[in-house]
């Protein structure tokens, strides 16, 4: 997943695929574990699509508190 496409999605969409993004985070961790996960690279693709997503919310939080939307340009 790449930075456009997380900023695509709506805040709704963002917090579902947090989560989605963290329950696959914590089954790669027992796939780890009991030396079933097959593709080692999945655990920092994971890690690095949760911290996009934080990114956009963060991003999205600062726009807010600012007022610098759509709403506060005219």
């Amino acid at each position: 997943m790449h930075i456009s496409e997380v900023r695509e999605l709506n805040n709704n969409e963002l917090w579902r695929e947090l989560q989605e993004q963290e329950r696959s985070l914590m089954n790669l961790r027992f796939q780890k574990t009991t030396r079933q996960l097959t593709n080692t690279n999945a655990l920092r693709d994971t890690r690095r699509n949760i911290a996009r997503i934080h990114t956009v919310i963060r991003e999205r939080q600062i726009v807010e508190q600012l007022g610098l939307g759509d709403e506060g340009s005219s």
